[in-house]
């Protein structure tokens, strides 16, 4: 089954378990619709998942900045050498933010809100994975 959007319940589990006041990357995998899947009725173009992708980042990226994040690391995923064998990725995003409170500002955000409706027709399945850097 597809995970594009967190539930209630992912979204306190978040909130309790994300350590609070230190800098948190969130790991984001990416599978791409080959068209984006807009709403029935939807007054958007069709276009790929990757061009709602596109769509979306815009705005995404300016909310990630301004709460002070920034893209650590945006790549194309070729092969997972590791990994059952049904499961691909398109891209893998890392996006740092300042802490918790910050993350959770963007996301809601009403702006960022209206436009996550191009994230959830642009993918296949994805994951979102709150870490913290580790200490070496």
């Amino acid at each position: 089954m597809p995970s594009l959007n967190p539930s209630h319940e992912q979204l306190a589990d978040f909130v309790q378990r994300m350590p609070d006041d230190t800098p948190i990357l969130m790991l984001n995998l990416l599978r791409f619709n080959a068209q984006a899947k807009y709403p029935e009725g939807s007054s958007q173009t069709p276009c790929t998942g990757q061009q709602a992708y596109g769509t979306y980042s815009k705005t995404a990226l300016q909310k990630v900045q301004g709460v002070g994040g920034s893209v650590e690391l945006l790549a194309n995923a070729h092969v997972a050498l590791i990994a059952p064998d049904d499961e691909h990725w398109d891209q893998v995003l890392l996006v740092r933010y300042p802490s918790k409170q910050a993350f959770l500002s963007m996301i809601s955000d009403p702006e960022y809100r209206a436009v996550t409706q191009h994230r959830t027709a642009a993918l296949a399945d994805s994951r979102l994975i709150g870490t913290t850097p580790a200490k070496r």
